[in-house]
């Protein structure tokens, strides 16, 4: 039997595709702080992209919302490299997929147990297999929840009813939080809220996120969601704080592993987990939230 490392480092053609420390982002002399055309082309297609998997066939949706939880783990797995710490990358994504099958075939609760297993699984596999140590483990039980247990909750939501909406809600208030809180940054932008963690993020900022959160819940909570509106002002409030809290938590995760960006997958935008940080924090409540105004729990 072929070490992991070995596999992953020196024996296999495949080693390209192996988890490796992110490269630094390119820099840029925009007052956007990114390449701009690069970034709204990007933002432009993904969101295509996701419309139609959730028009025309939510398992296409299903199916891609998998590929960007792997792609995630890959770049969590590259990203802890940098503190030389080796997580089973293997073993995390096919858990990942594991429990992707397990919450669409049987809900929520079935992800939730896959979950239990596969944390039981990569720790076994971090300190028996690659003689890793059990802070190793931890840190691969860390990333398996961040992503993998966050995602299940995504996933989760196609078992609710109005699944086209609400998954819909999940993928636009974030990306409404950040569109808003860059753009009021950008413009407005003076007092910071926290800027040993994240120095960009300002007040001015959050009112933006909020301001632009609760235009767009009105608009897909409220009219095409047809909750009372009660419930397009409570998701319409709650999204900036909790999809802030997702920033600063990854912003704390690149502080300590000395990092700028998750990867690079994304022109303008970094990687995948800085595009997903906000919605794996927002996929738990959500879930629970539409559940609750659905009357599903």
């Amino acid at each position: 039997m072929i070490p992991y490392q070995k596999f992953q480092h020196g024996m296999h053609p495949a080693r390209k595709f192996s988890p490796h420390p992110p490269k630094p982002p390119v820099e840029s002399n925009s007052r956007a702080g990114r390449n701009l055309p690069a970034a709204t082309a990007t933002a432009i297609i993904l969101l295509g992209i996701i419309a139609a998997s959730l028009v025309f066939y939510i398992q296409i949706f299903v199916v891609l919302a998998t590929i960007a939880l792997v792609i995630g783990i890959w770049e969590f797995s590259g990203a802890v490299l940098a503190r030389n710490i080796r997580v089973p990358f293997i073993t995390l994504s096919v858990s990942v997929i594991f429990m992707v099958l397990l919450t669409w075939e049987f809900g929520v609760g079935a992800g939730f147990l896959g979950y239990l297993i596969s944390t039981t699984l990569a720790l076994g596999i971090t300190k028996y297999y690659l003689g890793e140590s059990l802070r190793t483990g931890i840190v691969a039980v860390f990333g398996l929840a961040w992503i993998g247990l966050s995602g299940v909750f995504a996933i989760g939501m196609a078992h609710l009813p109005a699944p086209t909406q609400i998954l819909t809600a999940l993928i636009l208030l974030p990306a409404a939080n950040d569109t808003g809180g860059w753009c009021a940054g950008i413009l407005f932008g003076k007092h910071p809220m926290v800027p040993k963690i994240s120095p960009k993020k300002s007040w001015e900022g959050f009112g933006g996120s909020m301001f632009l959160s609760l235009l767009v819940s009105y608009l897909i909570v409220g009219l095409f969601t047809k909750l009372d509106w009660p419930w397009a002002i409570l998701f319409g409030v709650i999204t900036p704080f909790i999809a802030t809290a997702g920033d600063f938590a990854e912003s704390m995760i690149k502080r300590d592993l000395g990092i700028k960006d998750m990867g690079s997958v994304f022109p303008g935008h970094g990687g995948m987990l800085d595009r997903l940080d906000s919605i794996l924090f927002c996929a738990p409540v959500f879930y629970f939230l539409f559940a609750l105004a659905f009357g599903a729990i």
